[in-house]
């Protein structure tokens, strides 16, 4: 039996991506609606290769009937439809910032915690974590069961499509306002993007942390182990697509390269390409489009005791958003709601 599936925020980035993920996957669908505000009711986003659905207004749908909502649309919006696609009945799985934090909600990685899963019904919402999280956690989970972890420190360089097609407008078209010579727009961003870096993604807060920094700290304590203490730094970069990291974990326990490479080669949803040559680690460019977690530039840290620092790099719309909310689809669908 298929399921009926909602995908709200269809027309965003990350909604385009899910509607791609869903059909390449193959997801087991009867039926897929899209769905988005008023003013984008009426368009058509594509569905796989060949099918086109059109877009319904979200705020008039009636979520009755439906087994799994997809939600991309922006926190303010989940908040106020997730809980209604909840009480019709749907498993709303959410890839907003609103309820990650919420006791009552699962946040998920399926390489993971995928056991979380199992408490949805709480809510009949799960939360997809942050994508910097996401990537972050999938290449510590392996370490992690080998010689538990004491402390991360990550310095981020996160790319512009992490802040929506409104952000990655800005980056081309400053990028091509300094070869024509046209005045530089500042919209999506608080500095100019093209060319430079920025070490502010979302709001300050009192302790001079940012709140991207915040969530990396507290969704890592959340799925993989509240002992864990994270220091982040998160930098945005003039990079479409794919998010870098450069951490450093500090272990409780001696873990050698060996045993770390061997760990991350066998471990799901990672690959490592790691030769101490030109060329031989992954770049956000080579990470675009593709669903994995990638390690490279492993090697010890010789100032810390039982210290090892690495390089991740990972699609922030696939597997930062898009592959892991289907991926926790199909982990929902084949474990729970099939019983």
């Amino acid at each position: 039996m298929g399921y009926k599936v909602a995908v709200v925020g269809a027309t965003g980035a990350v909604g385009h991506e899910i509607l791609k993920t869903l059909a390449e996957r193959d997801f087991p669908a009867d039926e897929v609606v899209a769905l988005a505000s008023e003013r984008s009711a009426g368009q058509q986003v594509s569905y796989g290769e060949d099918e086109v659905l059109d877009v319904q207004d979200l705020s008039k749908y009636d979520f009755a009937g439906v087994d799994i909502a997809l939600f991309s649309p922006g926190a303010k919006v989940s908040a106020a439809y997730a809980p209604k696609a909840a009480r019709a009945g749907a498993v709303v799985i959410d890839n907003t910032s609103h309820f990650r934090m919420d006791p009552d909600v699962p946040l998920v990685v399926p390489e993971v915690n995928p056991q979380a899963i199992a408490d949805y019904g709480k809510k009949h919402i799960i939360a997809n974590p942050n994508c910097s999280t996401i990537q972050m956690v999938v290449a510590l989970k392996p370490l992690h069961e080998l010689a538990r972890i004491k402390r991360v420190v990550v310095a981020t360089y996160q790319s512009v499509s992490g802040g929506g097609k409104e952000a990655m407008d800005e980056l081309f078209n400053q990028t091509r306002a300094v070869y024509v010579n046209d005045p530089m727009k500042k919209e999506a961003f608080t500095k100019q993007i093209a060319f430079n870096v920025i070490p502010h993604i979302d709001a300050f807060m009192d302790d001079g942390s940012t709140k991207e920094e915040w969530k990396m700290m507290v969704e890592t304590k959340k799925i993989l182990d509240p002992s864990i203490k994270v220091q982040a730094t998160c930098v945005r970069v003039p990079v479409f697509i794919g998010h870098g990291e450069a951490v450093t974990v500090e272990f409780e326990t001696p873990l050698d390269e060996v045993e770390a490479r061997a760990a991350l080669q066998e471990a799901e949803g990672v690959t490592l390409v790691d030769h101490r040559a030109d060329e031989g680690y992954v770049t956000p460019v080579e990470s675009a489009g593709e669903d994995s977690v990638y390690v490279s530039r492993l090697r010890s840290d010789p100032t810390v005791d039982n210290g090892l620092s690495f390089w991740v790099v990972s699609d922030n719309l696939r597997k930062g958003a898009a592959l892991n909310a289907v991926q926790i689809a199909e982990k929902l669908a084949s474990d729970y709601l099939a019983a």
